[in-house]
């Protein structure tokens, strides 16, 4: 049967009356050029509010221009683009939405047409409405930055939701397989995580707990902690499937490493500590003696630099230190290691290098420091007392080594300044 009406309702007023909010989007520039009734009264705003007003102040899950021309891509690479986020209201609350977009032409100017669905109701349902084993799940899901299930004879990999929220991708992307993870590791954490991955499924680690570098859908890499287990086996034994969760520790990692900075690091001339130093110095001698080849050390003491805070202050000095400190470690070979031992010495360690050998690269820092433009600093040129001392001709103990090439420091002192000494020496000027 045939009905008839004398007027049907407008588009404006079909639009107005719908529940979902609705979006027109101009891609190029991010921002909204109309919307229906729900899609202002939905964030709390009037209508002349919401137009012009960009998709990445609202939308808090598409972060930047860079991830909005990735999503922009994805969206032309499909008929419909399903995107699950969350809207900002004008009170400053979130409200969970499930969007679809698709795009369309128009006089020749493209456009995108999101149908947004405030999902925070369906949410709460489905919270309801899951079972015991279900709300667990979903709460560790909440509890963390994502999840994952790997089926291994499949290769089959579930990443949840908000794993790939963490990453910048939408709910449909990121191929459900074992290589979508592989590739997105940092390739100087693969080799570790693998290993650590391996011995897990062989039975030699408990579970399997990893701390690397993941790459994001802009390209940059998040630390995150990777931490999984068996979680069934089949007839014989061997792993069929497992599961874990995923932390992403970014903030915390960017810390720590400040931290370690500032632990190892002499903060007026960026050089290495004096605790740092020893500790990377007898890590080179314990691999020379393992691997019978020498090793030299050298003291490097700045010459009459007392005169230079009395004369013109601290400050100057500092700024000879920093000076001298990068004349330094410009003039030295990339295998040589360099650290503030205290005041105005520093302390250098040669791999690999013997007695004859040194002579060169001692002879080179004398001459560096008499050709360096000091008139930056406003004062003359500043010269250097070197004392050397090397395993295994002068011992075979750190403390011994350094003790002697201190030794050899002053003696190349008392006998004028600007000179290289090696320990054992004493009468004989390099």
């Amino acid at each position: 049967m045939n009905l008839s009406y004398p007027s049907l309702p407008s588009l404006e007023i079909l639009f107005d009356n719908l529940a979902d909010a609705v979006y027109l989007i101009d891609p190029e520039s991010s921002k909204i050029i109309w919307c229906n009734r729900a899609g202002y009264l939905d964030l709390g705003y009037e209508k002349e509010e919401i137009l012009n007003h960009s998709v990445l102040s609202l939308q808090k899950d598409v972060q930047g221009l860079p991830h909005w021309d990735d999503v922009v891509k994805a969206i032309m690479d499909c008929n419909v683009f399903t995107f699950i986020g969350r809207h900002s209201h004008k009170d400053g609350s979130e409200m969970e939405v499930e969007i679809n977009t698709s795009h369309f032409q128009h006089q020749n100017k493209l456009f995108f047409l999101s149908v947004a669905r405030n999902i925070n109701k369906r949410m709460a349902l489905e919270k309801d409405l899951h079972s015991r084993n279900h709300r667990i799940w979903y709460a560790l899901n909440e509890a963390t930055d994502g999840m994952w299930e790997w089926e291994i004879e499949t290769g089959h990999v579930f990443f949840s939701p908000q794993l790939k929220n963490m990453l910048g991708y939408g709910p449909d992307e990121m191929q459900p397989n074992v290589n979508t993870w592989i590739t997105n590791i940092h390739p100087d954490d693969m080799d570790r995580v693998s290993q650590i991955l391996e011995d897990h499924l062989q039975g030699k680690r408990r579970s399997y707990e990893a701390e690397y570098r993941l790459k994001n859908r802009n390209g940059h890499y998040l630390w995150v902690h990777d931490k999984g287990k068996v979680c069934e086996r089949d007839d014989k034994g061997n792993p069929t499937h497992v599961v874990g969760m995923v932390e992403n520790i970014t903030e915390r990692k960017q810390l720590q490493f400040q931290l370690e900075a500032l632990a190892s690091n002499d903060v007026l001339t960026q050089l290495p500590n004096r605790r740092e130093g020893e500790i990377q110095a007898a890590r080179h001698l314990e691999l020379a003696k393992r691997n019978g080849r020498p090793m030299c050390l050298a003291v490097v003491d700045f010459d009459d630099f007392k005169q230079i805070n009395d004369l013109f202050g601290h400050q100057k000095g500092d700024e000879v230190l920093i000076f001298g400190a990068e004349l330094l470690r410009t003039t030295l070979r990339k295998s040589d290691f360099i650290y503030r031992w205290g005041g105005e010495e520093f302390v250098i360690l040669f791999p690999d290098t013997d007695l004859e050998q040194i002579e060169h690269i001692t002879d080179k820092i004398h001459r560096t420091f008499q050709e360096a433009d000091w008139k930056n600093i406003n004062i003359t040129p500043m010269t250097v007392s070197i004392g050397i001392a090397c395993y295994p001709d002068h011992g075979t103990d750190f403390g011994d080594l350094i003790k002697q090439a201190d030794t050899a420091v002053y003696i190349a002192k008392a006998q004028g300044r600007n000179q290289t000494v090696h320990a054992n020496l004493p009468t004989e000027a390099n």
